[in-house]
């Protein structure tokens, strides 16, 4: 018997891995976030299938669950939005299952912070812009921040912030941010990422929490902020040059093809 941590992406049953997909049409329990995971990804599991909705669930309740499956020899598909990885209060109940001698495996599912640039039309990592991401939350009603992990100090490094669980905490990350990034620094809010009423609010540390309190989000939101979201004017990557050669494009290779090249233009 072994439970399967499933990522089942952010909201888009087409972004469940196959991998995923396929474990969930065979596991005969399937306990899954409903607050988070839309209810197409579980339609895939087994008629006859035990699948519950474990929002409204205690970890006891759920690990109470799991036992039961484990007296029977049932595998259990744990499904989780995005990653397994980030946030997913995976830790606590692996912690349960090891003590218990429960056998355990984590499917990867495509984090809400990479659909999210997907929808936003661009890649995070920019030449000589920023070539770091900052995937980060803040302390409000659940646990606290471990020291050293602040918004100010995070934000000293000036490198893209993805700042999760945190859109009804905006004015604080103005407060913390606005003296480092600079009250123009660009900003997207994106909501609800690979849902039908998914929303990407673009703006600037000065006027983002106007723009998201017009639109009524107030949950279910991931935060981006940095110089590299709207920065154009950058060089090429290394990757594709040319001029740069690699194991893979040496420049012997380089300098045979523009040989070649000029042979039959002068033919």
């Amino acid at each position: 018997m072994t439970v399967y941590f499933i990522g089942a992406g952010p909201g888009d049953p087409d972004l469940i891995t196959i991998k995923g997909r396929a474990l969930i049409e065979r596991c005969p329990v399937c306990l899954f976030a409903g607050s988070l995971v839309p209810e197409a990804v579980v339609a895939f599991a087994p008629e006859g299938a035990l699948v519950r909705d474990t929002a409204p669930m205690t970890l006891d309740e759920i690990m109470a669950e799991i036992e039961i499956a484990s007296q029977k020899g049932q595998d259990v598909a744990r499904v989780h939005s995005g990653d397994p990885s980030l946030y997913g209060a995976v830790a606590e109940q692996i912690r349960r299952l090891k003590a218990l001698g429960i056998d355990y495996q984590i499917i990867p599912g495509v984090s809400a912070y990479a659909a999210a640039a997907a929808s936003m039309g661009q890649e995070l990592t920019i030449p000589e812009v920023c070539q770091t991401v900052i995937l980060t939350r803040t302390a409000m009603k659940s646990s606290g921040m471990p020291e050293g992990e602040d918004l100010e100090t995070l934000g000293r490094t000036g490198v893209t912030l993805v700042i999760h669980l945190s859109v009804r905490n905006l004015l604080e990350i103005e407060r913390q941010l606005g003296p480092l990034y600079g009250a123009d620094c660009p900003v997207v809010v994106a909501y609800r990422v690979g849902w039908p009423d998914e929303l990407i609010i673009r703006g600037t540390l000065r006027d983002i929490r106007d723009k998201v309190r017009a639109a009524k989000v107030t949950r279910t939101a991931l935060i981006f902020i940095g110089p590299a979201l709207t920065e154009t004017d950058f060089r090429d990557s290394a990757l594709y040059d040319g001029a740069h050669p690699h194991i893979l494009r040496p420049k012997r290779a380089g300098a045979d093809v523009r040989k070649i090249s000029d042979a039959r233009s002068s033919t």
